[in-house]
């Protein structure tokens, strides 16, 4: 990836202040002489098969980086332009439909019985599994990630980088954190990520807190990248995406910068490595799975950062978030390709077109398989064996 044409766009997306509709990877970087180009996907052999069990619309996401969220009865999923629907968790047909009146940049989210939606003007609107609006509370920025609710509590990110802790019952705020963020910052839907009663969230300038999701009082804070390069924009290197977490350990990666592992309970470090990305990471078990920022997809070792395996052969495709499932792992590209790489040594298993459009945020578990958004709003329940 060219240097300057990446920080063009960053500078486009953060002096801008405008919507991040991505055009193709094609039409930032030119022709298809350009050194830049996409990488041409790659024949192989299958030795697994993508399979479609259902298929719902739920309506174009537009801008917004939007995914549907799953309670034990039901998944929910919003458009971006703010229909809002509830579908059968085994047939994707539709339970019933909400237009909620808002122009949606952040969700779906859920927990505590809501299902939770957050506008471009800043507004967060609650529903019950039932479809009935509970409440509506107002934020200082656009919320460009999904609410999340645990222990009373509706956590919000808006985009000037505050996190507010909603009361889950009416609304009202009970806590707001904080911190300066510097002149030149990547507009992006980096939430929160909740872990038993704790909150980890990424900032700009590549700082990573832990917070106590009941009041937000801060355990710790640490540092996973530091700004690196001559001019604002070379130093830049923010947290773009959320962290992953378990009851160990907690890491985050920086776009520019590094991807760092830390004690859960007390944000001492274990290991850093120079590896950068916008789009984020799975933390499985042993290993942790990270989209870089050339779109290579690669599995790292827990414990020590050490590469387990590098698949390179997806670069420049805008590379979603990956997912583990069972034999494999599983991560989408600007194209609309869901491709099914081996947990083993991460060679390509599988491949399947879904409707075309982008595939921007990682799939998400279902009943053995997997639930995957497009941009142009298609919801598809997939397994893979």
């Amino acid at each position: 990836m060219k240097l300057v044409h990446l920080l063009l766009l960053i500078a486009s997306l953060a002096l801008g202040g405008c919507s991040s509709a991505k055009s193709t990877v094609k039409d930032w970087f030119g022709s298809k002489d350009d050194a830049t180009t996409p990488a041409r996907l790659a024949e192989f052999g299958e030795t697994a098969k993508f399979e479609v069990r259902w298929h719902a619309d739920l309506g174009a996401s537009g801008a917004s980086l939007l995914q549907p969220a799953l309670t034990k009865d039901a998944i929910y999923g919003v458009s971006g332009k703010g229909t809002l629907t509830r579908l059968d968790r085994a047939t994707g047909k539709p339970v019933w439909r909400v237009e909620s009146g808002i122009a949606v940049s952040g969700g779906v989210g859920g927990g505590e019985g809501l299902v939770l939606i957050g506008s471009d003007k800043g507004e967060v609107l609650a529903y019950g599994e039932d479809g009935k609006l509970r409440w509506k509370s107002r934020m200082s920025s656009e919320v460009l990630s999904a609410p999340q609710a645990a222990e009373g509590v509706v956590i919000v990110r808006s985009g000037d980088g505050r996190i507010s802790g909603l009361n889950a019952a009416d609304g009202k705020r009970m806590w707001l954190y904080e911190r300066s963020t510097p002149a030149l910052v990547v507009r992006s839907h980096a939430g929160v990520t909740l872990q038993r009663d704790v909150a980890f969230a990424g900032f700009a300038g590549g700082k990573l807190a832990a917070m106590k999701i009941r009041d937000g009082a801060v355990l710790w804070e640490v540092s996973v990248s530091q700004p690196r390069g001559a001019t604002e924009l070379e130093r830049i290197s923010d947290i773009t995406s959320n962290p992953v977490a378990d009851d160990e350990q907690v890491c985050a990666i920086a776009f520019q910068g590094r991807v760092a592992c830390f004690d859960a309970a007390q944000g001492s470090p274990l290991w850093n490595r120079d590896i950068g990305s916008d789009k984020g990471m799975m933390l499985l078990r042993k290993y942790l799975y990270i989209s870089d920022a050339n779109g290579s997809v690669i599995a790292l070792d827990k414990t020590s950062g050490s590469t387990v395996w590098k698949n390179d052969k997806l670069s420049l495709r805008d590379t979603a978030t990956p997912y583990a499932l069972g034999d494999f792992v599983v991560a989408g590209d600007y194209e609309g390709y869901l491709h099914g790489l081996n947990r083993e040594d991460g060679s390509f298993a599988a491949r399947i077109k879904l409707d075309g459009s982008a595939i921007q945020a990682a799939p998400i578990g279902l009943d053995d398989g997997l639930l995957v958004q497009t941009r142009d709003g298609g919801l598809y329940s997939l397994s893979i064996r």
